[in-house]
């Protein structure tokens, strides 16, 4: 029996850990660089920077496990239970779950669950089709752990899986990181932006990153994202511009990177926590829940567990 699964993100690499767990064969590919997906960081000036998602919660008394076991090895943090809200000039504070950060960037924690699998890294699959076969090479379980769209893409017309990837809206995002040559900001962990033309979200990474280093990472608007869609980059002079008169900044930032996410979240939430067809394709990711960190890691558990059970009958 050998299972294979798309995308070495949380949700990808979840997944593989149980059916691996349970001693069954499994392989996951990937066609970036490096695991983590949208848990992505890029190194600045010689330290990481989360260009995906800004931090995640914990919930779920398993996922908290997971959080517990990468805490004690120095790979997670607490950060902040209270986000500032910046609207219309006015500044205030939103109370919620703890907020957790990774030293080392949020790709570290997909990174360390992933030591012990076969990660094949820099593999693009072009196509999967009934049988399931991947790239033509047989497979008694396929899973494509990623958002429906880029599924969508792989996947052969006809497959059940395609009606459930399919007409379902997600919203882009671009992410714009900056440093500065100093902390001029008020104290700040990470701000809600609410009712703007270019920000959603602006984070100070060094703050996240406990090092104080000046660094401010910014999640734009829909719209924004997709009028620069082709140029990424194109809206970093906007983003900046907008963040400097959001926080009051004098200086110019002495960096800037951009990194574009197409399908960041679904426009709906989906009440199942995954798909696993008779056909022996399964779907998982943070689209199949409310679109967080920890849905991603629960949907992949839960799919291994059930892949495990279907392969053990």
């Amino acid at each position: 029996m050998s299972v294979v699964v798309v995308g070495a993100g949380l949700s990808g690499v979840a997944c593989a850990r149980e059916v691996a767990r349970a001693g069954l064969p499994v392989k996951v590919l990937d066609r970036a660089h490096t695991v983590g997906g949208r848990m992505a960081s890029s190194p600045h000036d010689g330290r990481p920077v989360d260009m995906g998602a800004a931090y995640f919660t914990v919930r779920d008394p398993e996922f908290a496990e997971v959080v517990a076991g990468w805490r004690s090895a120095g790979l997670a943090r607490p950060w902040t239970a209270e986000m500032a809200v910046l609207a219309h000039g006015d500044r205030s504070r939103s109370a919620g779950p703890m907020r957790w950060a990774a030293p080392r960037g949020l790709r570290s924690l997909v990174a360390a669950l992933a030591e012990d699998l076969d990660v094949e890294l820099d593999h693009e699959v072009k196509r999967v089709e009934e049988g399931p076969r991947v790239d033509g090479e047989p497979a008694d379980v396929v899973v494509l752990a990623m958002p429906d769209p880029q599924a969508l893409r792989v996947l052969a017309p006809g497959l059940g899986a395609v009606a459930l990837t399919s007409g379902r809206p997600w919203r882009p995002v671009l992410t714009v990181a900056a440093g500065f040559p100093t902390r001029e900001w008020p104290e700040l962990s990470a701000a809600f932006v609410n009712d703007h033309p270019v920000l959603t979200l602006v984070a100070d990474d060094g703050a996240r990153r406990g090092d104080g280093v000046p660094v401010l990472v910014a999640h734009t608007t829909s719209a924004v994202a997709r009028a620069h869609d082709a140029d990424p980059a194109g809206a970093i002079p906007t983003v900046v511009e907008a963040v400097c008169a959001l926080l009051g900044l004098s200086e110019e930032p002495v960096w800037t990177d951009a990194h574009r996410w197409r399908f960041a979240a679904p426009e709906l939430d989906r009440a199942e926590p995954f798909h696993l067809g008779e056909d022996g394709i399964g779907l998982a990711g943070d689209g199949w829940g409310s679109s967080r960190i920890e849905t991603a890691w629960r949907s992949g558990t839960l799919l291994g567990r059930e892949i495990v059970k279907r392969l053990q009958r």
